[in-house]
């Protein structure tokens, strides 16, 4: 009898995603722009050309003109640009060394590790999630409030959907809601599940929340204010049409998935996980039918309470303090401190809680890990400015929709490549951005569709978050992109007529 067809895990789809990105770098041309980086010490812009010679410059806004960089000198002083700025005109395309097949093999051995090591920062974030969510696990209270919840929201689950979509969807147009949703999953699943839904619902309100909520970012520091910086605009410019794809966006979301929800809820076949049913309620709803289920008490409760505050002041922290993941991570490392004094478990136990948890998403602490990787051999065989400028050098003569939605396109590309907002931004709004000024419309339409087009990505490309994000409850990406594509011809839709409208209006 023929064996049958297993998609692959996550693991394997990353690594042939960076066999094939390993595969490019020696079809496509390596080459690279001139860089422009501000040095605040010394008060100089320093520019390393594509060959790597580097000359200083003085930091004034002549110098700004005459290399064709478009910005403002003060988004340089004041801290808001510090990356390398690519600047117009400047591409060259380079010999690359050549490398044996011992070469490629010890780039793709090498990648994954780098990528880990580059990574650091966000699998420590998970890790310490994990321990302390393996800790209050221990203690009951993810159980006992999961049952209250469940019971008050008796025929009013759909209410929670649109809810999550919206809280998580506010958290990504804000401050770029992203990696840090990964410890929501243990938490919602199990009152989907005991709900009558399926994991996919639970993905579903929590990660199209997230993406949405970054591809229509208003004031997110990491990508709207960053490429309308380097773009020479206010990050003001084009809010209404990014607020409209907001609003619309997380409507079309959260009927979609409460539409999937529904049909599974009355026809449990219908689900597209079914045949993972059994497996994923033993995992999160292992003491949930039992008749000895813990009682929601205070100490419960408080723990409960302590956990979710420790979300708000990680949003306030990222949002106004400027926190990245090692202020993040320590404020978690506080939590379980604090747990000491409620989860009353010794000490021998409590250590031993943390390690198992932390155990539990180091699967998913790998996945981010490897993706990293892919841009590493990217970077390392210098093909991202090269399609950046192939697709740069088609767009002079397009009218105004047309040449939006061919953008849009472009993004959506290159958002398959460069999975960071910002890396993204600064790299390609310097080259961009004056393509508008040729083509006669308003330069915050590329930012909108830098935003629209990376962002539609983030809802699919395995280079993301979407595999760390599905490793967390044990779904295959296949099913995924069976949930989720629909949706996202429906979304990148809306955003092509957006764009359009915004040209025209």
């Amino acid at each position: 009898m023929k064996k049958k067809f297993t998609f692959p895990t996550a693991y394997t789809v990353i690594l042939i995603v960076m066999l094939i990105v390993l595969g490019l770098t020696y079809i496509i041309p390596a080459g690279k722009y001139a860089k422009l980086q501000y040095d605040s010490v010394n008060n100089v812009f320093i520019v390393e050309d594509p060959i790597g010679d580097i000359v200083e410059f003085e930091a004034t806004q002549n110098t700004l003109d005459e290399l064709g960089v478009n910005i403002n000198l003060t988004r340089f002083t004041d801290g808001s640009i510090s990356k390398p700025v690519g600047i117009p005109g400047t591409y060259e395309q380079l010999l690359r060394p050549k490398s044996s097949i011992f070469g490629a093999i010890g780039t793709f051995l090498k990648a994954p590790v780098q990528g880990l090591y580059d990574s650091i920062d966000i699998i420590a974030f998970v890790l310490v999630i994990g321990g302390l969510i393996g800790i209050i696990n221990k203690t009951g209270a993810f159980t006992a409030g999961i049952n209250a919840l469940s019971t008050a929201a008796k025929g009013k689950e759909a209410l929670l959907i649109v809810i999550i979509t919206i809280l998580v969807a506010l958290g990504g147009t804000t401050f770029g809601l992203a990696e840090e949703t990964i410890a929501f999953y243990p938490i919602v699943v199990p009152i989907f599940i005991a709900a009558g839904y399926d994991a996919l619902v639970a993905i579903a309100a929590i990660y199209l929340g997230s993406s949405i909520g970054t591809m229509a970012s208003t004031v997110n520091p990491f990508s709207t204010v960053i490429a309308s910086n380097t773009a020479g605009i206010d990050f003001t410019n084009g809010m209404p049409l990014r607020i409209f794809m907001l609003l619309a966006g997380v409507v079309i979301c959260i009927i979609y998935t409460i539409k999937y929800a529904e049909k599974v809820k009355k026809d449990p076949l219908s689900s597209y996980i079914y045949d993972q049913k059994d497996e994923l309620e033993a995992q999160f709803l292992s003491n949930h039918n039992s008749e000895a289920l813990p009682e929601f008490t205070t100490a419960r409760k408080t723990i409960l309470i302590i956990f979710a505050l420790a979300f708000v002041v990680m949003v306030y922290g990222v949002k106004e303090l400027g926190w990245w993941f090692e202020e993040m991570t320590a404020l978690f490392i506080f939590v379980t401190f604090i747990m000491i004094f409620f989860a009353k478990l010794s000490e021998k136990e409590f250590v031993g809680e943390f390690m198992a948890g932390a155990s539990d998403l180091l699967g998913v602490a790998i996945i981010i890990g490897l993706a990293r990787g892919v841009t590493i051999i990217m970077e390392n065989g210098m093909i991202s400015d090269t399609i950046l400028n192939s697709l740069s050098g088609a767009v002079s003569n397009m009218n105004g929709v047309i040449f939006s939605t061919f953008i849009f396109f472009v993004y959506i590309i290159l958002g398959f490549f460069i999975s960071s907002s910002s890396g993204l931004a600064v790299l390609s709004m310097p080259i961009m951005a004056p393509l508008a000024d040729v083509v006669g419309i308003n330069r915050d339409i590329i930012v909108s569709a830098y935003q629209f087009g990376q962002g539609i990505m983030s809802f699919i490309t395995p280079t993301g978050l979407i595999l760390a994000s599905l490793a967390m409850v044990n779904v295959t990406y296949d099913k995924w992109l069976k949930f989720v594509l629909p949706l996202v011809i429906i979304i990148a839709v809306l955003a092509i007529v957006t764009l359009g409208v915004g040209v025209l209006i």
